[in-house]
């Protein structure tokens, strides 16, 4: 059994990095069909190591016969093109915002929830939550499930992949403009991201936060248990792939170190690197290109009667994104929810 799949937005960061995901993974595809902008239309993307698609125009794209859409255009986007999808039978997986909240439409971790799963049938589309959130819940769901979270303050340390090609661009430019001592303008950020960091990602909210600290907590509820409670700080870093979270879990139970550190072990997608030594965790740096979600720094939180802190990091582009999308359409194979179909 294999699919005809459509990858929206197929030029940009996270575009790309479905398109060799579904390569790397064997995705059973017959077919696959590169999306972008007019713009973007007749340029080339590598699918795997040997095959080059031709990007068609999303406008103009007929989505019959289409099993499977991986979209991550933008919001904007994905709000007009994601139903026109789902309306010709196509299972659209969106990785944008629009249609996280929506409470007809599920808002997926594979390993997390996996159940959630076969409620998209009434629109036909599913949702791929926030990087930041994605790695925040697949390390808290191995201990949500022992102790129960009551409590989640977290800081993150966001790369500037997650806004896009022109973010990571600007990143290179301001640090070699530094070196060589020419003025810096930011264009794609509020403030120079070279040699800075920035409390600041998506818009402000009438209370403060901004929209990807409410992002955080809204889907964690959504996701992993409606009585959570979510503080979040978010910080753009001027590192070019990979997210980190400082997280500090209060439990309504005890845990302990080691029960945790066992469940972390056990968790599929999770890995545990933890030595209490100079070099014995992981960074950005080192999850960059790597699959899993990273947990280190594991340690008992003193300032809560059932509390624990620890350091949490992933590419932002795999899991984050594209990998996480690619699992969710494995399972909907490997659960037999979509039916081959031709146009």
């Amino acid at each position: 059994m294999s699919y005809r799949v459509a990858v929206v937005g197929a030029t940009g960061a996270v575009g790309r990095e479905m398109l060799k995901t579904l390569a790397e993974r064997d995705f059973p595809v017959r077919e696959v069909i590169a999306l972008a902008s007019g713009r973007s239309t007749g340029h080339e993307v590598s699918f795997g190591e040997k095959a080059v698609l031709k990007v068609q125009s999303l406008d103009r794209f007929d989505f019959k016969g289409t099993e499977i859409a991986l979209f991550s255009p933008g919001a904007a986007v994905s709000a007009q093109h994601a139903p026109r999808a789902a309306a010709d039978g196509c299972v659209v997986i969106d990785n944008t915002s629009q249609f996280r909240m929506e409470p007809d439409v599920p808002l997926v971790v594979p390993e997390v929830n996996p159940r959630h799963l076969k409620n998209f049938a009434r629109r036909n589309i599913i949702a791929n939550p926030n990087c930041s959130t994605i790695q925040m819940v697949m390390a808290l769901k191995p201990l949500h499930d022992i102790a129960r979270v009551k409590r989640v303050v977290v800081a993150t340390y966001q790369s500037v992949s997650g806004a896009g090609k022109e973010a990571m661009d600007e990143l290179f430019n301001q640090t070699r403009a530094i070196y060589v001592n020419d003025p810096t303008v930011p264009e794609q950020f509020p403030k120079p991201i070279a040699f800075n960091c920035i409390p600041h990602i998506d818009r402000f909210l009438e209370d403060g936060e901004t929209k990807e600290e409410w992002k955080m907590a809204a889907e964690t509820r959504k996701i992993l248990d409606p009585d959570i409670a979510v503080i979040a700080t978010c910080v753009r870093v001027p590192v070019f792939i990979g997210h980190a979270e400082a997280v500090h879990v209060e439990f309504e139970t005890p845990i302990t170190e080691e029960q945790a550190r066992e469940a972390l072990r056990e968790a599929p997608g999770v890995q545990l690197v933890d030595k209490r030594e100079d070099g014995g965790y992981v960074t950005q740096v080192d999850a960059a290109g790597e699959d899993a979600v990273f947990v280190s720094r594991l340690r008992r939180d003193p300032t809560v009667p059932h509390g624990l802190a620890f350091w949490c990091v992933s590419d932002n582009l795999r899991k984050g994104a594209a990998l996480n999308a690619v699992q969710i359409a494995e399972a909907l194979h490997e659960q037999g929810l979509i039916r081959p179909r031709r146009g």
